[in-house]
C-alpha cells in the first residue's frame, strides 16, 4: 500500500475539489492518506507569489473555473461569504483534532458549503464542539506543530495546494489527479529517465525585479 501525503489548506477551493474528487480519481488503487495541513500564506511568502486572489481578474476566473469543475464532477460548492480570509483558526483547530479524513472533510465542507462566512466565531465553536479536538487550538504546541508543518513542506518544495507527495515526487493541483493515479498504477513514464528530463533547468531570460 502507497501512503499519500496530501498537503492543503482549507482557503483553497482546488484543495476541496482535489479532496472530494480524490476516491473517484483514484478508485482501484492501493494507498493511504495523511493529511498534512500548511498555511498557503506562508508558502506564498517564501516563494515570493501572490494568492489567486490577490489578482483580480486571477480571482475571478479561479472562481469561475471551480465553479464549472464542481458542476462537472458533481461536487456541491457555495464560495464562503468571504474570501480570502484567515484560515489560522481552521488549520489549528485541524492539527489538534488530529487530521484524518473525517477532521479535514468537516473543515472543507465548513469552508466550501452554505455561502457562510468560514471564521464567524459561533460556527468555529459550532465546528471545535463537532471536531473535539483533544488538545487545544490556541495551544503554542498546536501553534508550533503547525508552522514546522509549512516549514518542512517548504523544505520539500511544496509551492501550493493541494499538493501530494508520493514516494518523493510532488503533485500540485487538482489537475494533477490523473497524474498522481498514473504514479500509483506503475506507469512506464515514472520508471525511467522522463520525469528528471522534464523539470530540467533551461536558462533563459531572468526578469528584473
Amino acid at each position: 500500500m502507497k501512503r499519500i501525503d496530501f498537503w492543503f489548506d482549507p482557503i483553497s477551493p482546488f484543495a476541496y475539489l482535489a479532496f472530494e474528487r480524490l476516491p473517484e480519481a483514484l478508485e482501484g488503487c492501493n494507498y493511504v492518506v495523511e493529511y498534512r495541513p500548511v498555511l498557503f500564506a506562508g508558502l506564498l511568502a517564501h516563494w515570493g507569489q501572490k494568492g489567486p486572489a490577490e489578482v483580480e481578474p486571477k480571482r475571478a476566473w479561479t472562481f469561475r473555473h471551480v465553479a464549472w469543475l464542481a458542476r462537472q464532477w458533481g461536487i456541491e460548492i457555495c464560495t464562503p461569504a468571504t474570501h480570502p480570509f484567515n484560515p489560522l483558526p481552521l488549520l489549528r483547530l485541524g492539527v489538534a483534532a488530529g487530521p484524518n479524513r473525517r477532521v479535514v472533510e468537516t473543515l472543507m465542507r465548513h469552508v466550501w458549503r452554505g455561502g457562510a462566512e468560514a471564521t464567524d466565531s459561533a460556527r468555529i465553536e459550532t465546528l471545535a464542539r463537532e471536531l473535539s479536538p483533544q488538545r487545544d487550538p490556541a495551544s503554542p504546541d498546536v501553534k508550533t506543530e503547525l508552522r514546522e508543518a509549512t516549514d518542512q513542506a517548504i523544505a520539500r518544495g511544496v509551492f501550493g495546494v493541494p499538493t501530494f507527495d508520493l514516494d518523493g515526487r510532488l503533485f500540485w493541483g487538482v489537475d494533477a489527479l490523473p497524474m498522481l493515479r498514473g504514479a500509483l498504477q506503475g506507469d512506464a513514464w515514472f520508471d525511467g529517465p522522463a520525469w528528471d528530463t522534464a523539470a530540467a533547468s533551461r536558462p533563459g531570460v531572468t526578469r528584473k525585479r
